[in-house]
Order: C-alpha cells, then structure tokens, then sequence
C-alpha cells in the first residue's frame, strides 16, 4: 500500500481482522483452512475473488475498510 499497490486481505477471523487492522480486508464465514470455500468448487471460489475485487473498487472507502462476505 505505501508504494501505490492496493490489497485486500481474505480473512477468516473478525478478531484477527481488528487486531491487524488491513487496509481493506473481506471477512468470509468459512471453516478454517478454508478462505475461498469448499475446494474442487470453482464456481464458489470465483464468487469469493470477485467479491474481494470489488471491496477494491470502492474508491469511497478509506482504509481500513471490513467487508463481509454473504454467500
């Protein structure tokens, strides 16, 4: 972030999402290990990306910005 390049972190803990305070950071409700849902399922993980990517695209947010995920 401090030279220019955005990110977005997939967290699975809201408490480790307060302590380390991302930039931007998407909190999914998912079992641990498991940060883009159920594996072998592409179509869930795409949903996850694309819902990461648009927590990007709001340039009206000031970091830090916590978004949840709802599937």
């Amino acid at each position: 972030e401090g030279v220019g390049i955005s990110t977005v972190c997939v967290m699975l803990l809201r408490a480790v999402a307060d302590a380390v305070r991302p930039p931007r950071a998407l909190l999914v409700p998912f079992r641990h290990g498991y940060p883009l849902d159920a594996p072998g399922n592409p179509v869930k993980q795409h949903a996850v990306i694309e819902a990461a990517l648009r927590v990007l695209e709001d340039a009206a947010s000031a970091p830090p910005v916590l978004a949840e995920y709802v599937p």
